[in-house]
């Protein structure tokens, strides 16, 4: 199974690793597998919110997601994406647009793709932050029978009972961090709340297309909230299909943009090379992703450990609280990274913990028959 999964994503490495030598030697090769470890160890927490969506879509969606999703990810967020940026800040066409990312020059060179895209880092962290803050108090907002941190998630299941406070919250978040925009606080504002436009319009596709295919029946209030909730990371025995698989999958790939944000700003700090890039965050980084998915939807994994939705999420709200940090102060990718695997590691911990104390309340009765 394992080989299986990850076969062709390590036979794309090595295809990209060989590319990053022919085109710039031992240092390119070096570069392009730096990038390849930053994508995966800052986006564990991504699969597992992948996984827990791409097991409710139907076989046909999620090869969609497997391949028409990762030309996006690797084409359109990690090239594309780029260069829209540069483009816009420096309001040049997108064939200048690329010249400029051919040239030579690091963050720290005034004019360079590798600083423009660096200046325009406030509006992408609000932008980004604000989405995952959103998905991350959508979550812990909700009542739900499992817990893992009971003691944090208690309260803000209680909060969760007020109409509306994700959006509240969200947005007191969002003026809070913009302060820290200081000449660009109107562009992060602006920003942050297209972000939240976007999370809104994303989940509230997957409300109105179940409303929509359920014909001339009267939708009762508590299916429509049910079927926006889907979204947010119930499970679901049902396979989506038609237009609610394609609202999971806008839905998907807005998160893998959002996730992405760190890592393409983050890999020009170590290179400004566009191919290097594309190769170690896409070829290698972004298909490592997609297989670690796919594996965590075969396996089972998330039904059997269950805590690891939860550590996800809390990631995903230490990310987002980190995003919109780096509006104004450099943290290193580095941190961002282990944050993620902290707590997917202590959720993964947590839950083997769990399965073996019900494990051995299982097995306590028949010990004191037999005693």
């Amino acid at each position: 199974m394992f080989v299986k999964t990850f076969g062709w994503s390590m036979a794309i490495s090595v295809v990209a690793l060989v590319i990053a030598f022919l085109y710039g030697g031992p240092n390119a090769l070096i570069l392009c597998a730096i990038l390849g470890v930053l994508e995966v160890s800052l986006s564990f927490d991504n699969a597992v919110v992948n996984a827990r969506i791409l097991e409710k879509m139907s076989d046909f969606w999620q090869k969609i997601f497997l391949t028409v999703g990762i030309v996006i990810a690797v084409l359109g967020m990690r090239v594309l994406f780029p260069l829209l940026i540069v483009g816009v800040t420096a309001k040049l066409n997108p064939v200048e647009a690329v010249n400029l990312a051919l040239e030579k020059g690091d963050v720290h060179t005034p004019g360079s793709y590798g600083y423009l895209l660096h200046e325009a880092h406030p509006q992408i962290a609000a932008f980004g932050g604000i989405f995952l803050l959103m998905i991350f108090l959508d979550f812990m907002f909700e009542e739900r029978d499992i817990r893992w941190l009971g003691f944090l998630e208690k309260p803000l299941a209680k909060v969760g009972k007020f109409n509306s406070a994700a959006l509240v919250v969200g947005l007191v978040a969002l003026v809070v961090f913009a302060q820290l925009g200081g000449a660009k606080q109107g562009q992060v504002l602006v920003s942050g709340i297209l972000g939240m436009v976007a999370y809104f319009l994303v989940t509230g596709l997957d409300s109105l297309f179940n409303v929509e295919d359920d014909g001339d029946r009267e939708i009762e209030p508590e299916e429509v909230e049910a079927a926006a909730a889907k979204i947010a990371g119930n499970k679901g025995a049902v396979k989506a299909v038609g237009k609610a698989a394609f609202a999971l999958f806008l839905y998907l790939e807005v998160i893998d943009a959002s996730f992405s944000f760190d890592g393409v700003i983050g890999a020009f700090a170590i290179t400004s090379d566009p191919i290097i890039i594309a190769l170690g965050l896409g070829l290698i980084g972004a298909i490592f992703v997609r297989s670690l998915t796919v594996y965590l939807v075969r396996q089972g994994t998330l039904d059997e450990y269950v805590f690891l939705d939860h550590g996800a999420h809390w990631a995903i709200g230490a990310l987002a609280v980190i995003l919109l940090l780096t509006i104004s102060i450099e943290i290193s990718e580095v941190i961002t990274g282990l944050i993620g695997v902290v707590f997917i590691l202590a959720a993964l911990l947590s839950s083997i913990a769990r399965n073996r104390r019900l494990t051995g309340e299982k097995e306590s009765p028949d010990v004191r028959v037999s005693s």
